[in-house]
């Protein structure tokens, strides 16, 4: 109810910003599925499960629940509604607990967003994709939805206190699947391969240059 109350009073304001939004369709009707994109601004997690025709959970850094003050109340109070899971991010073996937090929801049958860069581009280049990614499709066996944010950096700018009405698209591109790397998520070079897939579709919506994709793998 709390959701459906966000979305009714939040939409209209994102609505303002006369948002571009292509290939809902492709959105699972049914079933877990993984949102993958790019990230330009705070105002992603708040526009992408805005404009989704299925809810979206993600995780949020724990810093935005315990804030203080107006702006305190309001990004906590936005994120819960939303449905936002906090995330200690500076704890031990916290990107792992961060992704079975995400696998939880995926198992029952939920959609929940990831950010592969791991943070806000700084300079508007797609950077290469954390294998993250990849293990959480793996392990859930679900399709990964690639999506292409554009234009939300200008909404609100890496720095900015408050958001500004924008124009900004959000491009959700066909569901991608691994088949053949089922049961895979374990292997280092086949999460690789999956996120690297993954990145290039993210890089054909965006339209982003890519910045860092030479660097060595990461380990298995």
């Amino acid at each position: 109810m709390i959701y459906l109350l966000a979305r009714f009073l939040l939409r209209p304001l994102f609505l303002l910003c006369r948002p571009r939004v292509i290939g809902k369709e492709n959105v699972p009707a049914s079933g877990p599925f993984i949102i993958a994109s790019n990230h330009l601004s705070f105002i992603d997690s708040m526009a992408i499960p805005l404009m989704s025709p299925r809810r979206v959970g993600y995780l949020a850094k724990a810093e935005y629940f315990t804030g203080s003050g107006v702006r305190g109340w309001l990004v906590r109070t936005l994120f819960t509604a939303l449905g936002a899971l906090p995330v200690e991010r500076e704890t031990h073996r916290a990107a792992q607990a961060a992704l079975d937090t995400a696998l939880g929801v995926l198992r029952e049958g939920g959609g929940f967003g990831i950010y592969p860069e791991g943070t806000r581009s700084r300079d508007g280049r797609l950077a290469r994709g954390k294998t993250g990614v990849a293990w959480l499709a793996l392990t859930a066996d679900c399709p990964v939805v690639p999506v292409g944010v554009i234009g939300t950096d200008r909404i609100q700018p890496v720095g900015a206190t408050w958001p500004w009405p924008r124009r900004f698209s959000i491009i959700f591109g066909e569901p991608m699947t691994f088949p053949e790397h089922r049961g895979k998520a374990g292997n280092g070079r086949a999460r690789r391969e999956v996120t690297d897939r993954i990145m290039v579709a993210i890089a054909e919506l965006s339209g982003q240059e890519k910045a860092g994709w030479d660097a060595p793998d990461e380990a298995a």
